[in-house]
């Protein structure tokens, strides 16, 4: 939960008017800046944790990114790649080891 929590904060808490929600999640600290790529990579590692905690296989999830249509062609044409499925299955991987630990302690 706290890891879900630090990027939800991250992604919610960019402007000062939502210093009451930053303060009921523990966090007494600065807003955070607008940062594209770390957003990005946030929404990327909470869009890989979510698709092992559905359940996905690798195979799976990849193949619910491609159905992004309009998402991808934007990324395409902005960053020359589809970013949002490379960063959430390669947070996807990078998860799976603990995720797969978790599994057998339940």
């Amino acid at each position: 939960a706290d890891w879900v929590t630090r990027r939800a904060l991250e992604l919610t808490y960019t402007s000062h008017n939502m210093a009451p929600l930053a303060r009921d999640l523990g966090y007494d600290g600065p807003s955070f800046a607008w940062d594209d790529a770390r957003r990005a990579h946030l929404r990327g590692e909470l869009d890989g944790l979510y698709a092992h905690l559905y359940g996905l296989t690798r195979d799976d999830f990849a193949y619910i990114l491609t159905t992004f249509l309009v998402l991808k062609k934007n990324e395409e044409r902005a960053h020359g790649e589809y970013r949002t499925a490379r960063l959430a299955l390669a947070a996807y991987d990078a998860l799976a080891p603990a995720m797969a630990g978790a599994a057998g302690v339940r």
